[in-house]
């Protein structure tokens, strides 16, 4: 039996995997923000009802056990606060100091080291201006509008030279851009305002031989071809519920591995018999000519003997 990296290599490129795999083995790094932390703390790991506010100077409250806080404070949902605001410096040591003591520890072997740009740029601009607040500037102050996502932008390429500094050999990204049925943001809006942002960040990465796994929830189909052109390697997590999985495989095929497309109701709600029959399918729908990691399509506190019947599933198909 060939390697985890080999292995999740022939997968990406479509050639030939001997069995398959959940995902990418790989040992991540990430500063501190990246999960919303604040400098003085907070997260989502904090108890039910914990109130902090990130690096970004997003205000959260933690709703929910076992599910990510929600932002509830949103420092730039005027444009005149601009003036005033300061971003977050990727090279504060507060910021970037974690990344290098992540890569201490990491010992090499049989995984790829990681980044993770969790929050790319639609998903920060909505937690920094208020999501509808966002949505109606893209009409009403649309330079406004692109000066937030360059910022961001800004930001995530400096994390960027850190990651490339220490050589990482692939990246997380995520924005979710669908909801169940249809997109959040039209294509229009995503070429004029995103796709030029996006190049920036992907176009580095390229230079430097970085795989790249692309996060975004929902509804994705209408943006399939946008991924590919932009450079996505793997696209995740191909909700099951919001997308016809036989055509996100016929339009990506031999060009963006897919990584989920388990139904998290099927895991969540069981019996067993469901679960491996599930991942039965879909293993057969979207992984016979590799190119798939097969996993859940979204992460969730499962009950523990569903979780593991999944993983044995996919071992076993």
């Amino acid at each position: 039996m060939i390697s985890q990296r080999e292995n999740a290599l022939r997968i990406i490129k479509f050639s030939n995997p001997e069995y398959m795999m959940s995902g990418m083995p790989c040992y991540g790094l990430c500063y501190t923000g990246c999960n919303h932390e604040g400098y003085e703390g907070g997260g989502h790991n904090c108890a039910v009802g914990t109130k902090w506010t990130d690096i970004w100077g997003t205000g959260w409250v933690k709703e929910h056990e076992g599910v990510m806080g929600f932002p509830k404070h949103n420092p730039l949902s005027e444009f005149k606060n601009l003036q005033s605001y300061i971003f977050p410096d990727p090279d504060d040591e507060r910021i970037c100091g974690q990344i290098y003591a992540m890569k201490e520890k990491y010992t090499g072997g049989d995984c790829f080291l990681g980044g993770s740009h969790r929050d790319t740029l639609w998903e920060k601009s909505y937690m920094l201006v208020g999501m509808e607040n966002m949505m109606a500037y893209f009409y009403t102050e649309p330079e406004y509008a692109r000066e937030i996502l360059r910022r961001i932008m800004d930001f995530q390429l400096g994390i960027a030279e850190h990651y490339i500094k220490l050589g990482v050999e692939t990246v997380f990204m995520s924005d979710d851009l669908g909801t169940q049925h249809s997109l959040l943001i039209g294509t229009g809006l995503l070429y004029e305002f995103f796709v030029p942002e996006y190049k920036r960040l992907f176009e580095l990465y390229k230079k430097h031989g970085v795989i790249i796994n692309f996060h975004s929830c929902g509804h994705i189909e209408p943006v399939l071809e946008m991924f590919i052109e932009l450079g996505v390697d793997i696209l995740n997590p191909v909700q099951a519920t919001a997308n016809d999985l036989a055509n996100v495989r016929k339009v990506t095929e031999t060009k963006i591995a897919l990584q989920g497309g388990i139904s998290t109701d099927v895991i969540m709600k069981g019996p067993i018999e469901n679960i491996e029959a599930e991942v039965e399918r879909v293993i057969n729908l979207l992984g016979r000519n590799g190119g798939y990691f097969c996993a859940p399509d979204q992460g969730l506190p499962f009950p523990e003997n569903h979780i593991k019947a999944f993983y044995q599933a996919v071992e076993r198909y």
